[in-house]
């Protein structure tokens, strides 16, 4: 089964190559284990094509773990990734972090993915999105969307938090380890716990959860 869901993304991430062009793609990557797993199947089909180039755009808010950034260093130096990390145009010192988590996700996440999609002029960016982790995520695998302006396509889409492991293990793929520290899903510090039970996103600021429709149509993803 996981086979098959592997093979139709490779599938969908050649077609969308053969679309748009390699130089016109990049992967929306965190360092957690789902865009992780997206980049690397990219970074698979590239070279089938014979392309040595990967790009990447990472948000680096100012609130996410130490761990995680060193991930996305270490991962990104050891992968050779052509990495771009864009930030937050507020002062961080003073900023209100989590108050209103609408507008933090807005000014946090939301403005430098649109300012590094634009800058970068990304025709296609490839997400970790997977519609069996929240309720909102159950999507089509293209999204034109106006904000960011681009295509979006999620090539692991129907993935399931088993099948993301499955593939991390497989392929000996590096991954954060907070995640053996009991959490299954890794946002910014303030609105992250560790998953006692429930749901893979239970770690997750439940305000903020409930509100990801609003934060959808801002832009978020």
């Amino acid at each position: 089964m996981l086979e098959k869901k592997i093979e139709a993304a490779r599938n969908e991430l050649r077609q969308i190559a053969a679309e748009y062009g390699a130089d016109n793609i990049s992967v929306a990557w965190t360092a957690g284990k789902d865009s992780t797993v997206t980049l690397h199947l990219w970074k698979e089909v590239l070279a089938e094509m014979g392309v040595e180039r990967v790009t990447a755009l990472n948000i680096d808010t100012g609130c996410k773990f130490p761990e995680i950034l060193n991930q996305r260093d270490m991962l990104a130096q050891a992968w050779g990734i052509d990495l771009t990390i864009v930030r937050p145009e507020v002062d961080m010192a003073q900023y209100p972090v989590a108050q209103d988590k609408v507008s933090c996700c807005a000014d946090l996440k939301v403005e430098p993915l649109s300012r590094g999609v634009k800058q970068q002029d990304i025709e296609v960016l490839l997400t970790g999105i997977r519609k069996d982790e929240h309720p909102d995520r159950d999507r089509p695998m293209r999204e034109q969307r106006d904000r960011p302006a681009c295509l979006m396509m999620h090539p692991v889409l129907d993935f399931s938090e088993m099948d993301i492991w499955a593939y991390t293990m497989q392929f000996n793929l590096p991954y954060c380890p907070l995640y053996d520290a009991g959490y299954r899903s890794l946002g910014c510090m303030p609105c992250t716990a560790p998953c006692e039970e429930g749901s893979e996103r239970s770690g997750r600021d439940g305000d903020k959860e409930a509100k990801m429709d609003m934060l959808r149509s801002l832009g978020y993803f």
